[in-house]
């Protein structure tokens, strides 16, 4: 059952492959200068356990609520379950078992909460072809009013993989939504660099202000908001965004791309230079900075600041920009894995350029997402059930 989630996800499509352990460092992007805090110490000079503190059924994501120590969790086959400080799951707020599918990479794969902790959005697949849904519920204290969901985005889906499904509250308050290039290999549809499609992009709404007939409006400042593509459209060129997060320092934007059949990478697209508006990170012309079957990187396309080869792993999973009290130490350190490999790693960067990178001695099995809790200390999930908290080694 863990496989089959996140392998789609990787490389390893009809005409993929995959393997085991070394890394590689890359180049680019443009960032604003980040500043140490006195806490921070070198990623060498730390270590890290994975201190397993919850059990859930397949999750995929743990988000806090504003206003609220409860912890929630989304669960593969659709529900959304609360947890308690100590870690105790409580019976679901929502169950869409009946309206999710969870073939391939398929399933409810995401789900957060409105800056004032009063509505809850949901990102799931759909019968029968696994088609995207982004849904808004209305909470009514601590529980869910079922009658008052709210169809934001439909998306078909051509394939059963590539999926992304991430969604974010960025710090300016919009929705982000991350779908994949709609599957199979090499995305054969093209849909990575069209700019007119929502597949292999990073969306940006306002989900507060329906318009236009849709149950969304396009928040200022999109890029294609005067034409030249679609609307909603904030950045392109994605092969499947398997988790981003934005840095709470700073507002920068980070992607883990998962990568066709050689290379993962990790993209970096600063605050200080738009927070990636228009931003084109090259699939299917690129996988990460190496050409794929012939292509050439797009003119101002933005190369990755991070990749790894298959050597060392398979599917990337991200990540969280480390800013909790539990490892103060590791302030400012983009934290991501892998689901083959299941290294906790590490990277920091400045300016734009990677100033350091770590795997840690801690490591797991089937890891696929990230989670924070109020403190904003650091939390890795596992297809196995595992919840795991970033623990002092």
């Amino acid at each position: 059952m863990a496989v089959l989630l996140v392998l789609a996800s990787c490389g390893d499509d009809d005409d993929g492959n995959s393997s085991a352990p070394t890394t590689e460092g890359s180049t680019t992007s443009g960032s604003e200068e980040t500043t140490t805090t006195a806490q921070q110490l070198p990623l060498d000079q730390i270590d890290v356990k994975l201190t397993q503190v919850g059990q859930a059924d397949t999750p995929t994501s743990l988000v806090t609520r504003p206003g609220s120590d409860t912890l929630y969790v989304s669960e593969r086959a659709g529900r959304v379950r609360p947890m308690t400080p100590d870690f105790q799951l409580g019976d679901p707020i929502v169950d869409i078992v009946d309206e999710v599918v969870t073939n391939s990479e398929q399933g409810l794969l995401d789900l957060e909460f409105s800056p004032d902790g009063n509505t809850l959005y949901l990102s799931y697949n759909v019968p029968p072809d696994g088609d995207t849904r982004i849904a808004a519920y209305t909470m009514n204290g601590d529980t869910v009013d079922p009658a008052s969901r709210r169809e934001l985005l439909a998306v078909d889906q051509p394939f059963p993989n590539h999926k992304g499904g991430d969604i974010e509250i960025g710090p300016d308050g919009f929705l982000y939504i991350g779908l994949g290039d709609g599957g199979a290999g090499g995305d054969p549809l093209q849909n990575g660099q069209n700019t007119n499609v929502l597949l292999g992009k990073i969306l940006r709404i306002d989900p507060t202000q329906p318009a236009g007939g849709k149950q969304y409006g396009i928040p200022p400042g999109n890029p294609f908001a005067g034409g030249g593509g679609a609307p909603e459209v904030w950045a392109y060129g994605l092969r499947n965004p398997w988790r981003y997060t934005f840095d709470p320092r700073n507002d920068d934007l980070w992607i883990a791309d998962v990568g066709q059949d050689q290379w993962e990478e990790i993209d970096l697209l600063p605050a200080a230079s738009g927070g990636g508006a228009g931003a084109n990170l090259g699939w299917n012309k690129m996988e990460a900075t190496h050409s794929y079957q012939g292509g050439t990187n797009p003119d101002g396309a933005v190369l990755p600041i991070f990749e790894y080869s298959h050597d060392d792993g398979c599917s990337i999973s991200g990540g969280v920009v480390y800013s909790g009290t539990n490892v103060p130490g590791l302030t400012g350190a983009y934290l991501f894995t892998d689901f083959c490999n299941g290294s906790l790693r590490a990277v920091r960067a400045e300016n734009g350029a990677l100033t350091e990178q770590r795997v840690f001695s801690a490591t797991g099995t089937d890891l696929i997402a990230f989670g924070e809790d109020n403190d904003a200390n650091a939390y890795v999930l596992s297809l196995d059930g595992g919840i795991y908290r970033i623990d002092p080694a």
